[in-house]
Parts: structure tokens; sequence; C-alpha cells
């Protein structure tokens, strides 16, 4: 059964008269907290335009395959404040996660022109280890689409496409919910299903989740499955290997982006853009 979460909303008075005198970023997002600020923004802007102000647009940018940070709005408060721009490490990754109670580190980026996000798991260091609280690995699943139709196992597709297992440690997600394209991200908002744990399951147990800011879908990184989704231009189904969906409106999980260490430089494969087609 999935949990009841609060949403941690620091201040004396968050009301949307407060809070529309001036215009809101993301760092205001993160001070007023998601149910007033985000409510405000998309009566305001409507989602998709709600999603803009927080994230990059798609598109543009390409011919570099290293992904950047994108920390706009969050240089007081992301581990990767003072990194905007700047190519992910899988060091600096590493580091973080080992000062972390869930030993995970997460960051928003931008890779070729596109929103994503990315997350490490010592998945190599535990894989072998008792399943257990905070001790973290990918878990291989089965993926059903929204209408409850068995999809397919992870393995299925990744033993055709080696590239799809995670490199180091590292899953690239694409930064848009296949609800409504808002934003999914990790630790934009303090609740239950984003503090720092991890349980085993790939269900709404424990932390570490990607949490939508608009709508609340929650999506594990750790939890890797087949799955199918539209193009939404011309209407035409792909199956694809994402993280799952595991609470929220969205009707399934979302694509992964391949990911290769060069360098120490962490960077995304394009040769599955085709699965990024669910959003405009």
């Amino acid at each position: 059964m999935g949990r009841d979460f609060e949403l941690k909303i620091p201040g004396k008075d968050n009301s949307s008269k407060e809070i529309l005198g001036s215009v809101i970023d993301r760092r205001q997002f993160i001070r007023y907290g998601f149910n007033t600020a985000a409510g405000v923004l998309a009566t305001t802007f409507g989602v998709i335009g709600f999603a803009a102000i927080l994230m990059p647009g798609g598109g543009g940018g390409g011919g570099d395959l290293a992904v950047k940070y994108w920390a706009k709005g969050r240089e007081d408060d992301a581990w990767y404040g003072s990194k905007h721009l700047q190519p992910m490490m899988i060091d600096e990754f590493k580091a973080e996660a080992a000062k972390s109670a869930g030993k995970m580190a997460g960051a928003s980026g931008i890779w070729n022109g596109v929103p994503v996000n990315v997350v490490y798991t010592p998945h190599e260091e535990n894989k072998s280890k008792a399943l257990e609280i905070n001790v973290p690995r990918y878990q291989f699943g089965e993926g059903y689409d929204a209408t409850g139709k068995y999809i397919g196992h992870f393995e299925d597709l990744a033993d055709q496409e080696p590239i799809l297992t995670p490199d180091h440690g590292i899953v690239i997600s694409f930064g848009r919910c296949p609800h409504l394209c808002c934003i999914p991200g990790w630790q934009l908002v303090s609740n239950n299903f984003t503090e720092d744990s991890w349980a085993p399951g790939g269900t709404e147990e424990g932390g570490n989740k990607l949490f939508c800011i608009c709508h609340s879908s929650r999506f594990d990184p750790t939890a890797l499955e087949l799955n199918e989704n539209r193009n939404r231009a011309n209407g035409q189904t792909f199956t694809y290997a994402g993280i799952k969906k595991v609470g929220g409106p969205a009707p399934v999980g979302i694509p992964m982006i391949p990911a290769v260490i060069n360098g120490g430089v962490i960077e995304g494969i394009t040769d599955y853009v085709d699965w990024l087609t669910f959003c405009d």
C-alpha cells in the first residue's frame, strides 16, 4: 500500500497572495513548498509553462554528449549548486553518495539540449550483499503498460542491447513526466518519497525517488523495467527501457538515456532518442 506523504513547508505564511507579489523561480518554489507555489504557477501559466520556468526546454545544443549540471535557481541548496552547466563527473557523484545515508546521489542536468536527471547507485559494490535498507542496487524487473498489459522484462532488451545496462552505477532518465510532461526531479522538494534513504522492492517504500513537482508521480531510479509509450506527434507506440513508476498519475515510467563514462565525464548515448517523443 502506498504511503501518505507530507511536504515540509518552512516559513510562517505560505499564502498565494504573498507569493504572487513577485515572479516565482525555483528557489522560491523550494522555499514556499509544492502545494502553494505549484498551484499558483500551474493555474497562471499552465503545466507546460510552469515546467519551462524550472528546467531547460528540449531541442538545440546538439553535438556534445556530456551531461551538464542544471543548477539554475538551486545555487544555494543543491550539492551541485556551484557547478551550473559544468560537465558531470562520476567521481563527484560517488563522493556525494558516500556522505549520504541512502548511499545514492542525484542531480538535474541537460544533455544534448534535453532536460535529464542523473542518479548514481553503487550497484557493483552492493549487488552481492544482503537486500536491506540503505544498501542500494539495481533491480531489474518486468514492465506493464497503463492498461496492465505485460510488456516484458528489462533484461529481455538489455541482453540484446548491453549498452542499456547502467555503466558505473549511473542512470540518466528523461527530465519529463509521462503524465503531462512536467518535471520529475531529485530532491526538488522535501517529503517522504524524496528523503535520503533507500528500500528494496521497487515500491513506494523508502526515499530517493524522482518526484514530479506538478502532480506528485514518483519514480524509482533503481527499479529498471521494459515498458511502452506513444509518440505524441504520430501516435505510434514504442517499447523502451526505463525507470519504474511507483506511484501517482503517470501512466508508465520514464525512459532511460544509456550512459557511458569517458575520462570521468558522464555522457549520454543518442541511439534511443525516439524514446523521448511522448512529449512535444
